[in-house]
């Protein structure tokens, strides 16, 4: 038997008559004619329903995204904690005048340090979704995040001691970021995919909102329920996460993989609220077991793979993790992790008050964004929104530079320019928590071939983590050597994003997983893919040289 590389059209492609006239090439098609891609009419796909009927999946979906907002509730805390008197106190170094302060190495580790947990745990527990599925996965990754909790709870006096409960907790925390995400994309119906991966960064924004406002009604305490009343209700959102695992379905890939056929039509029925027994739930369970075999005659997956141009691979990770990256370089975080520090450099009186209005500005953009990724695409809104905060990063980093300390750094500052930064502060968590906030999330999640999803993911996201801690830790060192000038590095950073997003980014609204598999092995031009047709849905006349820059022959024979 022979299969075929795709070299700019997958083997479903039959309108080219050469093609259509090879005998090897139609014997060979048989197998995938069977488990019915060959031609639209040998697929029924599960039609696409009003809204109202995607509100059982939508609840199912939020239980798992809210890993997202465990992250988003110690990103929200973390920036009062080190704020925070009792917390400076126990932890921070005395003064020969008997105040107490945090130097910005231990600012810098203890904010930081949690990102660099997360990018382990991510990567060390990516094969524990393959082993036992997603559902278990997330129940175990979230235990390693309570037990970090337990130790950051008991610290009394050492430093050290919370430092490496946020170790442990950001092991937890990064697994949690491969596996949400990924469980959701693998339920949820693919005409509301982006929409319901996106609830994955809602949920950050509402931990992040809440987390302020915590730290807002414990920091008129003189003793640890400053911080430790927070880092217990955090033991509470890990324990409801677990408890909702019990209710959502598994992966319809995963139980397909381990021979589960029955369980898998029930995922995908429940998920698409559908019978077990309709046509289409049985054709897309068909063709996701077609998907699979083929994978699985490749063998088993290596991190090696990773790095193979067959397929496109290596093209896909470097694509998730620069993605990944650039999501943090936008300087959102800068805004997170030291919003009370910042805003108390402008003449605030109470940054945390200031605080609770960038958390209310995140989380309500959120909700635009997850009604942007689907209407307009991911590739515009990555586009518009790298533009957009580009703009915010002028103004706000020229207001910073050349108005807000007219008198000089030693007198008091403008209120006038502090009140314009804050407001294009806001401007800037608008455009982001719409675009690059969710979406980022949404294309990890939509790129990698299954056999190597989790392996994919863990890398891109460690990525983001590596560069969260990175900023995390150098930022009190960078703010205090350039002050605002800083907003200038990320405007730079955004510029690059914009450019890289066009050139490199393809669409995938309203594809299936393995629809966008097909894009990537046709060589799609990203900024064609727009308009790229499945190849379940194309018509006689369909060009699909115009799409690729590829002028090879379309296939090549290769023994198996």
């Amino acid at each position: 038997m022979y299969h075929y590389e795709s070299e700019g059209v997958p083997p479903n492609v039959t309108n080219s008559n050469s093609l259509g006239s090879d005998p090897s090439y139609k014997e060979d098609n048989e197998f995938l004619k069977d488990n019915g891609s060959e031609n639209p009419e040998f697929i029924k796909e599960i039609p696409k329903k009003p809204a109202s009927a995607y509100v059982t999946v939508s609840l199912l979906c939020l239980m798992v995204a809210f890993g997202g907002y465990i992250f988003g509730w110690d990103t929200g805390t973390i920036s009062g904690f080190i704020q925070q008197t009792d917390f400076i106190r126990r932890f921070g170094q005395q003064r020969s005048d008997g105040t107490y302060y945090l130097s910005k190495v231990r600012t810098g580790l203890i904010v930081g340090i949690f990102s660099i947990g997360c990018a382990i745990g991510g990567i060390a527990f990516s094969k524990i979704g393959d082993q036992v599925g997603r559902r278990l996965a997330l129940v175990f990754v979230t235990a390693v995040y309570m037990v970090g909790l337990v130790i950051s709870i008991a610290s009394i006096n050492k430093w050290y001691q919370y430092f490496i409960g946020r170790i442990i907790s950001g092991l937890g925390v990064g697994g949690i970021a491969v596996y949400s995400p990924l469980l959701i994309s693998e339920v949820s119906p693919k005409h509301v995919r982006g929409t319901l991966v996106s609830c994955y960064q809602l949920m950050i924004t509402l931990g992040i909102f809440l987390g302020y406002c915590t730290n807002y009604g414990t920091k008129n305490y003189d003793n640890s329920v400053q911080w430790r009343v927070p880092l217990g209700l955090g033991f509470a959102w890990a324990l409801f996460m677990i408890a909702a695992m019990f209710f959502v379905p598994e992966s319809p890939r995963y139980l397909i993989e381990k021979g589960r056929m029955e369980d898998a039509k029930r995922s995908v029925s429940q998920s698409n609220k559908v019978s077990v027994d309709d046509p289409a739930v049985v054709s897309e369970v068909e063709l996701l077991h077609a998907g699979i075999e083929l994978e699985r005659a490749a063998g088993s997956a290596t991190w090696d793979e990773l790095f193979s141009t067959k397929g496109k691979v290596l093209q896909r990770l470097i694509m998730g993790v620069i993605i990944q990256s650039l999501q943090q370089l936008t300087g959102a975080n800068y805004f997170f992790y030291y919003g009370t520090t910042i805003f108390k450099s402008v003449g605030l009186e109470d940054s945390f008050q200031t605080s609770i209005i960038i958390g209310v500005v995140n989380f309500a953009s959120t909700f635009f964004g997850i009604y942007f990724v689907e209407r307009f695409g991911r590739r515009r809104c990555l586009l518009w929104g790298a533009a957009t905060m580009v703009a915010c990063f002028v103004v706000y980093a020229s207001v910073g530079v050349t108005r807000l300390y007219p008198n000089g750094m030693d007198q008091p500052s403008s209120k006038g320019a502090g009140n314009c930064m804050i407001v294009f502060t806001c401007f800037f968590i608008f455009c982001f928590a719409t675009t690059w906030a969710p979406i980022a999330y949404v294309i990890v999640a939509e790129t990698f071939p299954l056999r190597i999803k989790a392996k994919g993911m863990s890398i891109s996201v460690a990525a983001n983590w590596i560069w969260n801690f990175l900023l995390g830790f150098f930022t009190p060192f960078i703010t205090g050597a350039i002050n605002f000038y800083y907003g200038y590095v990320f405007m730079g950073c955004l510029v690059f994003a914009f450019f890289y997003v066009f050139f490199f980014v393809p669409e995938t609204k309203g594809l299936t997983l393995e629809e966008v598999n097909t894009m990537w092995e046709e060589n799609v031009l990203p900024w064609k893919s727009p308009s790229w047709v499945p190849p379940s849905r194309r018509g006689a006349d369909y060009d699909v040289a115009a799409m690729s820059s590829d002028t090879r022959p379309w296939y090549k024979k290769m023994s198996s």
